[in-house]
């Protein structure tokens, strides 16, 4: 299944693999879900009382739950198959949206976050993990690309909206739009049909050595630095300017975190991946940089639209460039692990993010705040140096 059309594929035919188009709508309508309520329910939180901290935590609770999760996903899905667990991710993802409308008070708000966490955690880890399975590792960042790009258009479109309804006709209809997951029940199944003897791997969990745990942790711990830049950004960018201007930074944010993130498919697929990392850890801490003054200059929208801008590009790209430095690195028998650790990163990120920034902003304001992020994904820096270990696999333009 994974050997056809390896070599001299267009870009876009990634999507003719059995099984890419099932996973893409399952991930359109699971990320709605996910990207509908991320500034929202923040908001909802502190509109009963919340302050910055609490509001933060909202988020923080949401992707404590994911990682949670995301540590069994692989054994679930060895246990059950991908079908029956990517429907029950996207079943808990969906219809705990609307219960939000029950209570604004910060203890609902946070439980039923934790329940969409659960099933966030599901649909993140399997999705990764079934790109992988489903085309050739010379295609892989070409894959792993439209896969982001099938993620990052709820966010596109959602996060920038999000804020603009709930304000102008309430969080209601915020809230319905948070229970599309449920629509990709029969999607989940049709996921785990086209993976055929992947669906259930035969035996226990393969042993996990030292060199591949390192070979994971060091994309992850990348992964890690900028994803708690998205988080502080996308949590609290509706308070630091008034909700019209906020849904222009979301969308600035957005469109650069979705060209980003599927253009660097090809250029992976083509160049390598390790290569790109440390300029885009740089060009997203001089996005914080410029959004920290921005919070300082009391929500100056240019400087708060340019450093979202540069913040996206950091944010999508490095998204796929981390993810294809895991898999490459990794044998088949651990896909699930590596797409297991690189979500962990992601949301473990974006939940630090939002905590850190809601609590530095509680006692010194959100340019601190998003300074602090700047000077993490500098920090990081080291962690981009090129590993030993496997090689990357050849690139597709030596395949054809």
């Amino acid at each position: 299944m994974t050997g056809k059309g390896s070599g001299g594929a267009s870009p876009g035919s990634v999507w003719a693999f059995p099984g890419m188009p099932a996973l893409g709508l399952v991930s359109v309508f699971g990320f709605s879900g996910y990207a509908a309520l991320l500034s929202v329910a923040p908001l909802w939180a502190a509109r009963g009382g919340a302050d910055a901290a609490g509001s933060g935590l909202v988020n923080g609770v949401l992707l404590a739950a994911t990682v949670l999760t995301q540590l069994g996903v692989p054994a679930l899905l060895r246990r059950f198959g991908h079908g029956p667990v990517i429907a029950a991710g996207v079943l808990l993802m969906g219809a705990a949206s609307p219960a939000y409308l029950v209570s604004d008070a910060l203890g609902p708000v946070l439980a039923l976050s934790a329940v969409r966490g659960v099933g966030f955690g599901i649909i993140t880890v399997t999705g990764s993990a079934v790109v992988a399975h489903l085309v050739p590792a010379a295609r892989r960042g070409a894959a792993v690309g439209a896969y982001g790009l099938a993620v990052a258009v709820p966010n596109l479109l959602l996060l920038p909206a999000s804020v603009a309804v709930a304000d102008r006709w309430g969080f209601g209809w915020v809230f319905a739009v948070g229970a599309l997951p449920v629509l990709a029940t029969p999607f989940a199944y049709a996921v785990g049909r086209a993976l055929g003897p992947a669906d259930r791997p035969a035996g226990g969990a393969p042993r996990l050595d030292r060199r591949t745990a390192w070979a994971v942790a060091r994309p992850t711990a990348v992964l890690f630095a900028v994803t708690m830049a998205g988080g502080g950004l996308l949590t609290f960018a509706p308070q630091v300017v008034d909700s019209t201007d906020a849904s222009w930074v979301l969308l600035v944010l957005g469109v650069g975190t979705a060209a980003c993130r599927w253009g660097a498919g090809h250029l992976s697929d083509r160049h390598g991946a390790e290569r790109f990392l440390a300029p885009l850890l740089l060009l997203g801490a001089a996005g914080l940089c410029l959004c920290a003054w921005g919070a300082q200059r009391g929500g100056d929208l240019g400087l708060m639209l340019l450093g979202a801008a540069l913040a996206g590009v950091a944010y999508g790209g490095l998204q796929n460039l981390t993810l294809v430095v895991a898999f490459h690195r990794v044998d088949r028998a651990h896909i699930p692990v590596a797409s297991a650790g690189w979500n962990i990163g992601f949301d473990g990120g974006t939940a630090t993010g939002a905590v850190a920034v809601g609590a530095i902003a509680t006692a010194s304001g959100f340019g601190a705040g998003f300074l602090a992020l700047a000077v993490v994904c500098v920090a990081a820096l080291p962690l981009c140096l090129p590993a030993a270990g496997r090689p990357e696999p050849r690139t597709a333009d030596e395949v054809a």
